[in-house]
């Protein structure tokens, strides 16, 4: 992971200082063309950070907890995949997998803002300090409920909570053989050895 300096694609820059760009700054470069349309990158407290490549374990295990939690949510939560959410004027990124509260027009006419927001998981394989210590902090300055992290390397599952503060509150870790729920919407369930791909 890395912050993006300079919002030309392909020149060279100084790192001495950072703007901190809007989200409108951030949709306008990609209309004019500063950001390249195949480029991926993420918005986070006013910083454009490249999202590393996805590698087949991590994709797997997106794809393994989607098809655990989609047939669970139907009619009671959308399973957005590695999409846009909207935390503030600063933040839009794209976590690799949002658990958001039920709409019927699939949020087609707002984006989904944290009060929408039931869970966000990412997955981890190389980004783990990135998805802790950066994507952690905003999640709970955002006030967002819940966030886990599947730690792809220690075959784990973190998982925060009572966001407070610009921090969250609780922490643990689930391993293979336990069930997790989202504690907004219990009735959703993952066992993390499935997550992890140990069934």
């Amino acid at each position: 992971m890395s912050v993006v300096t300079a919002p030309v694609s392909g020149s060279a820059s100084s790192t001495s200082s950072r703007y901190r760009w809007t989200v409108e700054d951030y949709y306008r470069m990609a209309e004019v063309g500063i950001l390249d349309p195949e480029a991926r990158v993420e918005l986070l407290d006013g910083e454009i950070w490249d999202m590393s490549p996805i590698g087949k374990r991590h994709n797997a295990c997106v794809d393994r907890l989607t098809m655990a939690l989609a047939p669970q949510a139907v009619g009671a939560a959308i399973i957005r995949v590695q999409g846009s959410i909207l935390l503030s004027n600063r933040s839009m990124p794209q976590p690799d997998v949002a658990v958001l509260t039920y709409r019927s027009d699939f949020y087609a006419s707002q984006m989904p803002a944290p009060a929408d927001i039931v869970l966000l998981v990412e997955v981890a394989d190389t980004t783990l300090e990135h998805d802790r210590d950066h994507k952690g902090p905003a999640y709970a300055e955002s006030g967002i409920c819940e966030y886990w992290i599947v730690d792809l390397t220690a075959n784990q599952l973190l998982v925060f909570a009572d966001p407070s503060q610009g921090r969250f509150g609780t922490s643990s870790v689930a391993k293979s053989g336990e069930v997790l729920s989202p504690r907004s919407i219990p009735s959703l369930s993952v066992a993390v050895s499935e997550v992890l791909g140990f069934v």
